[in-house]
């Protein structure tokens, strides 16, 4: 992969796009197939659907439908699994974030496995709450099957964190976010995460889930190598500003691309695609581009079992002096 030209990034946490949103009541594989598209349009090579906290009923219709959707979608692999971003979360106030605490579970091996069947054995990511009775064994039975265990919505401290990572935990959703604003100042989720050297940490990096100096702090502690940019775009991403309704709520989109929900103050996916939160990283200037194609592209290509080098995509330069990527 030179540096005058790359296929696209990869993007391990994508809720939809455009309106789409693939945890909808109303989702059908013709509408995967138009966001998928999107997807692709937007600078993303590779990606992971991503399925939040749902009643199990329309969880394991979803899966059906995305699945599906992935399998007719074409051969290029760009489609590369399904993250499923719950329902074994913790519903604290803050934790649980935009997701509804009324659907969460408990964690549940039995529960899972019905899950991935529906799915056809294509959930590649998991997210669940350390500290949860239980959730050592979900992680163990999940990681055991291939699948990549991350910890996030969680109040979990280190012993709890310490404890999921020798289940077989490989990775952090969103650290830094999911989580009250007001925490103990030792003893909280963020240090937890920070302090385990065996979790990758997963970051939205499109200039509102997390400050500059966090992010600066991250990539100290995690180090490039274990450093992962992810979209997390809702599915209100690419829509104009304004009152939308996502996840189940009412979000306010800004012109710069701010989710949140009004009610709360808590911030509902990101209204911005892959290729912009590199561009927002990009512009910090704490990386070279090899680094960001690192943490942009192999990194989670190898959570995926993916070889970079082979994979087909839209295709983007990078213009050193704007610090910014653009179409090839």
């Amino acid at each position: 992969m030179g540096s005058a030209a790359i296929p696209g990034f990869v993007d391990l946490q994508v809720n939809g796009a455009h309106g789409i949103d693939f945890s909808a009541e109303g989702l059908t594989i013709d509408r995967c197939l138009a966001t998928f598209d999107l997807i692709r349009d937007s600078g993303t090579a590779v990606f992971t659907p991503t399925l939040i906290t749902s009643p199990e009923d329309r969880l394991l219709r979803n899966l059906e439908i995305v699945a599906a959707a992935a399998a007719a979608y074409d051969d290029s692999g760009a489609v590369a699994g399904i993250h499923l971003e719950g329902p074994f979360l913790d519903s604290t106030t803050g934790a649980i974030g935009a997701h509804n605490p009324e659907w969460v579970i408990a964690p549940d091996v039995v529960v899972f496995d019905r899950l991935q069947a529906a799915a056809r054995g294509t959930i590649r990511i998991l997210t669940v709450s350390a500290g949860r009775p239980g959730v050592e064994e979900l992680i163990a039975h999940a990681a055991s099957a291939g699948v990549a265990v991350s910890l996030g919505h969680q109040m979990a401290g280190y012993e709890a964190v310490r404890r999921a990572a020798d289940a077989g935990a490989a990775l952090l959703t969103h650290l830094g976010n999911g989580l009250p604003h007001e925490v103990n100042r030792h003893e909280n989720a963020l240090l937890a995460g920070l302090a385990e050297q065996r979790l990758d940490a997963m970051l939205i990096t499109d200039g509102h889930h997390l400050p500059a100096d966090l992010v600066r702090l991250i990539l100290a502690a995690k180090g490039v190598e274990h450093t992962i940019v992810v979209s997390d775009a809702s599915p209100v991403a690419g829509l104009p500003a304004g009152r939308h309704r996502t996840l189940g709520t009412e979000v306010e989109v800004t012109a710069d691309g701010l989710v949140v929900n009004p009610q709360t103050g808590y911030l509902a996916g990101s209204g911005r695609m892959m290729r912009e939160c590199m561009d927002w990283l990009a512009g910090l200037g704490f990386l070279a581009y090899e680094d960001l194609l690192t943490v942009g592209v192999r990194n989670p290509a190898r959570v995926l079992g993916i070889d970079p080098q082979r994979m087909t995509g839209p295709g983007l330069r990078y213009d050193e002096s704007a610090r910014r990527f653009a179409s090839a």
